[in-house]
């Protein structure tokens, strides 16, 4: 405890990861029943959480070498578990972007969550996600990190299935929770090889014997790709990724939460944690490239043919997943990480101003939005445009500065496919963006041909809510996304001290900077395409994707159909995600119900069951069979006796 307070990096490290959890304990116990009580003490935990988070990144700016705390926590023979944490300059980053995308949400929800029965319960799960995403940032051994990795599984899980009396929203939960898992069965197992073939599962270890070669490779390659398993879970890559736009069924500050820079970014964090171990298996950058991109163009086709407001920036979350990975697979650890920050920004600000017109028109649909006039909404509209240029990758938001700079990293791969599957990307992107938005700007009567109610016949209109634009519910929710936008105009402009940050103090080996696999710079030299052609080339097909929305959606006499309603079998297979889940509930019921499940059980039935009753049955029958033995006649048992003794006296004469 004398350390604690004499040290005060370790003090803010402990205070901020562990009022949170407080918080929860304190909420479930004592205070569920005052809701202004429980919201100020989760929202109080998670201001220290941030104020911490902010001291240690400014503290520590500047440090050499990574901080690293580690206490015995586990003690068995020779064994030590250690439990600690881990400060440099990529788990500051993270624990700082976790803190302000938690404390912005939690202020929102106060506005959001007002009159909900289950209000105090909402912020105890806050709580225990923000502790839990937290504590794994910043965690110094992968055995840690897999610790906390599952809490926040938890946690989602108890976020998405919020609404549990709902079955939708119920199912959404479990699906989420089953699918994430199923890639953590190939994350744990790899680090049982892991340990079991190196012994150690310190994070600045492994990387640091990764990149000396002091690792064989075989068991880089196969640790490496099972722990990936983990990646496509947690971060929704192919094909496990259909559970992330169905946890849209939570409250939409949850979406907000989960699905910006936390639960869903965990897989990335991973990701680039241990990227120096990971790069030195180019079997498993390869396949992580490969599954990226797949993701990411996948993604975008879904994303054009719904009209859910959440879905739509679901759709776009895996897809902006699929291309961080695609940024670090190719060898851009900046360039990952980099678009990881700016996401966590421009998502959430589009999520929470979703949850404002939800919160207002009480739908989903962005097409009766914009009938009910959207629009009116100026802050949201204009805060939610400022998120969807970001999105597009448009200056000089941030979006522009991170995707210019993982398609650098792209350019200067020997394979120009990745290259092009990315401009691609940057193309469908900038359409599915703006075709929402022009969707809630320009409506043109398409929802009433869709059997869309007006306003007055709803009774959700604008004008039954006009109070509230001027009371604090709204404004709860307001400040927090003009903040958010704010931060997706300027953040962008601060690349070169992120990179200088990030690149210079440790967080990688130096031989890892210096090899010419990082850098979005990279593409600049005369090895790759200039800089220029690929600037020009990225702009072009963001603002083609913005043109090719307002020619369809936007302009004066648009149809608003768009051009997949003239081909309604792709239309289908988009909307239906691919048919992804179909292929999934088809697997479940042949191959694991009616094929696994149907031999387990009739192996547990007529084996073990069997066994186990012929066992019984034989020894039932052995008793009653010796039972004969103690009949109470004495004349009956001398002659067992004698009879025992011939059979003795005739084995010894006849030997």
């Amino acid at each position: 405890m004398m350390s604690l307070l004499k040290d005060p990096v370790l003090l803010a490290a402990a205070l901020g990861t562990s009022l949170p959890f407080l918080s929860m304990a304190v909420i479930l116990v004592f205070t569920r029943q005052n809701q202004r009580l429980s919201a100020t003490i989760s929202v109080g935990s998670v201001s220290v959480s941030l104020l911490s988070s902010l001291y240690l990144l400014i503290t520590l700016y500047g440090a050499g070498a990574p901080v690293q705390y580690e206490f015995p926590w586990l003690l068995a023979d020779d064994i030590v578990i250690p439990f600690g944490y881990l400060l440099d300059p990529l788990s500051l980053l993270m624990l700082t972007i976790v803190a302000v995308i938690s404390f912005l949400v939690q202020v929102y929800s106060i506005g959001y969550m007002s009159g909900d029965p289950g209000f105090s319960r909402y912020y105890a799960f806050q709580s225990l996600f923000a502790w839990a995403m937290m504590s794994m940032v910043i965690a110094p051994s992968m055995l840690q990190l897999f610790i906390f990795w599952e809490l926040v599984g938890l946690a989602s899980y108890l976020l998405i299935g919020f609404y549990y009396e709902k079955w939708s929203a119920s199912q959404a939960g479990k699906k989420a929770f089953v699918m994430t898992r199923l890639g953590d069965i190939g994350f744990f197992l790899g680090l049982i090889i892991l340990v079991l073939g190196f012994g150690d599962l310190s994070i600045v270890r492994m990387n640091e014997a990764g990149q000396g070669h002091q690792i064989p490779q075989y068991l880089i390659t196969i640790s490496a790709l099972l722990i990936f398993g983990g990646v496509m879970g947690k971060s929704a890559q192919f094909p496990l990724l259909t559970w992330l736009p169905d946890a849209m069924e939570g409250p939409t500050p949850v979406s907000a939460l989960l699905h910006s820079a936390t639960m869903v970014a965990a897989g990335v964090y991973m990701f680039s944690r241990i990227f120096p171990f990971y790069s030195m298996s180019p079997e498993a950058m390869a396949l992580a490239l490969a599954i990226g991109t797949v993701t990411m163009l996948l993604s975008s086709t879904m994303a054009m043919a719904t009209y859910d407001l959440k879905q739509v920036w679901a759709y776009s979350t895996v897809s902006q997943l699929g291309f961080m990975v695609m940024g670090l697979a190719a060898g851009g650890y900046f360039a990952g990480v980099f678009h990881l920050t700016t996401h966590a920004g421009f998502k959430a600000l589009l999520f929470l101003c979703s949850g404002i017109f939800i919160h207002e028109y009480h739908t989903n649909d962005f097409r009766i939005i914009g009938q009910q006039g959207g629009r009116k909404l100026m802050i949201p509209m204009v805060c939610m445009t400022v998120g969807a240029l970001a999105l597009s990758g448009i200056f000089p938001f941030s979006g522009f500065f991170s995707k210019e700079a993982i398609l650098g990293v792209l350019a200067n791969h020997p394979n120009k496919l990745w290259l092009g599957a990315g401009l691609v990307g940057a193309l469908m992107t900038a359409y599915y963006t703006f075709r929402l938005i022009f969707f809630m700007l320009f409506p043109r009567g398409v929802a009433a041909a869709h059997g869309v109610h007006d306003a007055k016949g709803s009774g959700h209109g604008h004008d039954d809510h006009e109070g509230e634009h001027h009371g604090y519910i709204f404004w709860t929710m307001a400040v927090p996304v003009m903040i958010l936008a704010g931060i997706s105009v300027v953040l962008g402009f601060s690349q070169s001290s992120l990179e200088s940050f990030l690149m210079g103090h440790g967080s990688v080996p130096a031989q890892l900077a210096a090899s010419g696999g990082e850098g979005h710079a990279a593409a600049h030299d005369g090895h790759g395409i200039g800089h220029y052609a690929l600037l020009i080339g990225a702009v072009t097909m963001a603002l083609g994707g913005i043109f090719w929305a307002f020619m369809e959606f936007g302009r004066k006499g648009a149809t608003q159909e768009g051009f997949l309603r003239a081909f309604p079998v792709v239309e289908r297979l988009f909307a239906a995600r691919w048919y992804m889940d179909a292929f999934l509930r088809a697997f479940l019921d042949k191959v694991i119900y009616s094929g696994l499940t149907n031999v387990f059980t009739r192996n547990d039935r007529r084996v073990i069951d069997g066994g186990i009753d012929g066992i019984c049955f034989f020894t039932v029958a052995g008793g009653r069979l010796l039972s004969f033995l103690q009949s109470g006649m004495l004349q009956y048992n001398l002659l067992v006796m004698i009879v025992a003794v011939g059979f003795v006296v005739l084995y010894f004469l006849l030997a």
